[in-house]
């Protein structure tokens, strides 16, 4: 295999990529194109900004295949019309705006992360933590709509969402199967809005909602599906199997375990955005993303046997148990 540059360049320039998505986001480029093509002339006076500018910010989406661009005029590709234009359930612009306006300036720090091996810390205003929050959630309802579009789940009955940040992933699950319920048990203050979502899926007759600190509560129970979504990485060794032993205490034998969250592979290639998110994490608040390995040695050690592990598009991954 002849050696070129053309990796190393592409990835050493790729800020410059994010940062023009999120700029053609944020002025609009992608809702101006919601109903048709437009030439550069229309779209720069549709988003209010010069034709140089638009332009570029275009052409650069062009180049990365979010717009099509033919006979001088820009019109969505797929991706961007269902997830960047308004027109889909889910639009990633508050999560890019996040990525843009909160994380970018996070990294602009990471050497002393690296050199440190210390966690990075966020200091923003009450606005900014409602971009923050804006932004997360709407990452996670991604996470959740993959989840739902990856899995079965008409076969359990009775599910244990344990130590969650949102209540999107069970909700998707009931919706696909109307005989399911599902006990949240949460730590307090991340409850809030759970109810509001069960309502507004027409599924808040099967929920029943718990408070408890997840790194000691024991919920209890004989239920056939426990999910652990976006809990690990928030949480050590000691009290991460603390909380694996207490979801299998809670678990009827043969029940399954949905373990969503980042991990570090052991494979030849890792996984690139688990890897990504491993550097944010520990550079945003010092959460960690955990080795494969490790977490598949604590969930032998508390009473799971590992079945697979499930990649979910533009999202975090899978770790599928079975209780023994």
């Amino acid at each position: 295999m002849t050696a070129t540059p053309a990796r190393i360049v592409d990835i050493a320039i790729g800020f410059m990529g994010a940062k023009q998505l999120d700029n053609a986001a944020r002025i609009g480029i992608f809702k101006a194109l919601a109903d048709g093509p437009r030439n550069l002339s229309e779209l720069a006076a549709a988003t209010q900004h010069s034709e140089r500018q638009v332009r570029t910010l275009a052409d650069a989406m062009n180049s990365l295949g979010l717009l099509r661009r033919e006979n001088g005029a820009y019109s969505l590709e797929a991706d961007a019309e269902k997830y960047l234009s308004g027109a889909g359930e889910i639009d990633l612009t508050p999560f890019i705006a996040f990525l843009g306006d909160i994380s970018y300036k996070q990294w602009l720090g990471y050497e002393r992360t690296v050199d440190t091996d210390e966690a990075g810390t966020l200091d923003l205003d009450e606005a900014g933590w409602g971009d923050f929050m804006a932004g997360v959630m709407t990452y996670n309802a991604l996470h959740a709509e993959q989840f739902g579009e990856a899995f079965d789940f008409s076969q359990y009955r009775s599910a244990l969402d344990f130590g969650g940040l949102a209540a999107g992933f069970s909700v998707v699950a009931m919706q696909q199967n109307p005989e399911l319920t599902t006990r949240f048990v949460y730590a307090p203050g991340f409850t809030d809005g759970i109810a509001e979502a069960a309502e507004q899926a027409g599924v808040s007759d099967r929920v029943s909602l718990e408070e408890g600190p997840t790194e000691s509560t024991e919920p209890g129970g004989e239920h056939d599906l426990v999910l652990l979504t976006h809990v690990l990485h928030r949480f050590d060794e000691a009290q991460n199997v603390a909380i694996l032993r207490a979801s299998r205490g809670a678990a009827a034998e043969g029940a399954t375990l949905m373990l969503l969250d980042f991990f570090l592979d052991e494979d030849e290639t890792q996984r690139p955005i688990d890897a990504l998110h491993a550097g944010e994490y520990f550079n945003i608040d010092g959460t960690v993303v955990y080795p494969i390995a490790q977490v598949e040695g604590w969930l032998a050690e508390t009473g799971w046997k590992v079945d697979r592990l499930v990649a979910l598009p533009g999202s975090p991954r899978v770790l599928v148990a079975t209780a023994v």
